[in-house]
């Protein structure tokens, strides 16, 4: 397993990296036999600092968590914190993924990123996006449950996959009130088919 620590704007210490190597295989070690990667990042924000982490686990699953915090500990601290809570709410889908339970098929894909839209009042709005970025990616085809455990897990807002059940392309989201929403295609539950 390979833990990269790296500092935007500062100055990553021997220290500081060797407490974030030690804390963070603590933690993912006691959900994971092992990791494949793990990328954190420490920003200074303003009078603060960001801490990023990224985790690829042996399992195919993406966790992801941050937080600011007025030194660079303490924003590792908290961002660490925040992963842990999250994987103990999932310790035992965890252990299912980790006891050798073969890893989810996927769906290759595209991930585009596009450049956000300026607004001009005079000119009508054109619908050609500028597309800044591509980079290739999977959909998971996993339960609605696992869905949302990945989502989780992942601090993502949304999730597309491909529902193990139905095999249908399907999303799960962050509500604003904090519920998760599910969006299936018509007929996919009662058997209805491949989405177009």
């Amino acid at each position: 397993m390979r833990v990269s620590v790296t500092g935007k704007q500062l100055d990553i210490g021997d220290a500081l990296r060797g407490h974030v190597e030690e804390k963070l295989t603590a933690v993912v070690g006691k959900y994971f036999d092992r990791f494949i990667e793990a990328v954190v990042t420490v920003a200074r924000s303003g009078p603060m600092y960001r801490t990023d982490l990224n985790v690829h686990v042996s399992t195919g699953i993406t966790l992801l968590s941050h937080d600011e915090g007025g030194d660079p500990y303490a924003a590792f601290e908290t961002a660490l914190e925040k992963l842990d809570k999250r994987l103990r709410r999932y310790k035992r889908r965890m252990r299912k993924h980790h006891d050798g339970i073969p890893a989810d098929s996927t769906v290759p894909a595209q991930d585009h990123i596009l450049a956000p839209e300026e607004e001009h009042e005079e000119e009508p709005l054109e619908l050609n996006p500028v597309v800044i970025a591509e980079m290739r990616t999977s959909i998971p085809t996993v339960t609605v449950g696992e869905a949302v455990m990945r989502m989780d897990v992942g601090d993502l807002p949304v999730l597309m996959f491909n529902n193990r059940a139905t095999g249908v392309l399907n999303v799960v989201y962050r509500r604003k009130d904090g519920n998760v929403g599910w969006i299936e295609p018509q007929g996919a539950a009662a058997g209805g088919g491949n989405a177009p």
